[in-house]
């Protein structure tokens, strides 16, 4: 008798493999796992690295314009924000207005994106490798598209849905 812990048990899913939701979800399980593999070394998660894309692309952009663009509430984009900046990478500097500040990279911030530019293109190139460009290009419009359905969005996030079984269902 083997050991039953290692034996490959098949496992009924249901619907589960045809369901939009479910499939986006383990792709994107599967590209963030290259993706953390990839940007592991420089200690860059997918969000931060989407920060600091913004920051660099639009200096001077203030923390509200930078976490609408970006679809991160701003309770949550502070925090980002401040483990950025004690980093070195990113910094706030007074805005115009002397109410809000406006986003800049440091020279560090800087000198980290140009070292993951490679980095990202290896990583993007796995994932075309995949799909071919013909797939990416299929791939991205029709998540364009659902992207778009989203009923009820406020600051770039999604209204929660009644659970089954509240009084709203």
């Amino acid at each position: 008798m083997g050991n039953s812990k290692n034996a490959k048990v098949h496992v009924d899913l249901g619907p589960l493999p045809e369901l939009i939701g479910y499939v986006l979800r383990r792709a994107q399980l599967a590209v963030f796992q290259d993706f953390f593999a990839a940007f592991g070394p420089f200690d860059v998660r997918p969000a931060q690295f989407s920060v600091l894309t913004v920051i660099e692309r639009n200096p001077g952009l203030t923390q509200s314009q930078v976490a609408e663009a970006l679809g991160i509430k701003r309770t949550n984009f502070v925090g980002m924000l401040n483990e950025l900046e004690r980093r070195g990478l990113a910094e706030r500097r007074q805005a115009r207005d002397k109410r809000s500040y406006a986003l800049c990279l440091t020279a560090d911030g800087a000198a980290l994106m140009r070292k993951l530019k490679p980095v990202l293109k290896a990583h993007e190139s796995r994932m075309v490798a995949k799909l071919g460009d013909e797939g990416r290009e299929a791939l991205l419009a029709l998540l364009r598209e659902v992207a778009k359905t989203r009923n009820g969005a406020k600051n770039g996030t999604a209204a929660r849905a009644p659970r089954p079984g509240s009084a709203a269902t």
